[in-house]
């Protein structure tokens, strides 16, 4: 009986008003398939503040980005007395905050002061278990290090961190590292 329905509408309407009719259906469709979401799922004020956030650091990479692009490859320093290009006080903020890798060189020059440090390190096949790299607000000095897991012959498990400034970055062109390390 529907069908009959159907076939007398059909031969009622022209094609373009089944068409629109067909349009305006599939319109009906999707908004209310949002809305029935929307009801669910909540009204994405936690999806907006995320996306803020994530323009924000974007913002802010590209920025640091910019100020990289700057500097020559080569090794960095913020003091006198060097050969290498030596960085401005805020250049060095930035270059401390927007560095994230502590290469093996840097590692193994700051195990050296540290006996303890050392033999986790080699006995455990040099293995990191985290590293870091941060600004210190109150010294306005760049502070790094690295957190060693393991044990020295068949002991107990240990964990040191050492950490120390900053004195010189290594810079490629394309990131910045941590080139050494002074925690004596």
């Amino acid at each position: 009986m529907n069908i009959g329905y159907f076939s007398k509408l059909r031969e009622l309407l022209s094609e373009p008003v089944r068409q629109f009719g067909g349009l305006v259906s599939l319109t009906f469709i999707v908004i209310v398939s949002f809305a029935i979401l929307n009801v669910f799922f909540g009204q994405g004020d936690e999806l907006v503040e995320k996306m803020k956030k994530e323009e924000a650091r974007i913002a802010e990479s590209n920025k640091l980005s910019k100020i990289i692009s700057t500097l020559p490859s080569g090794i960095l320093t913020f003091y006198e007395g060097s050969g290498n290009y030596k960085l401005s006080k805020e250049q060095y903020e930035t270059v401390c905050k927007i560095t994230k890798i502590i290469p093996q060189r840097a590692v193994m020059g700051a195990n050296l002061i540290n006996f303890k440090a050392t033999q986790i390190y080699n006995t455990n096949g040099n293995q990191i278990a985290e590293t870091f790299v941060n600004w210190n607000e109150e010294e306005n000095k760049c502070i790094a290090g690295f957190v060693l897991s393991g044990s020295v012959d068949g002991g107990e498990k240990e964990k040191i961190t050492v950490s120390g400034e900053v004195l010189n970055f290594l810079s490629t062109g394309i990131d910045t590292r941590v080139y050494f390390i002074k925690n004596f």
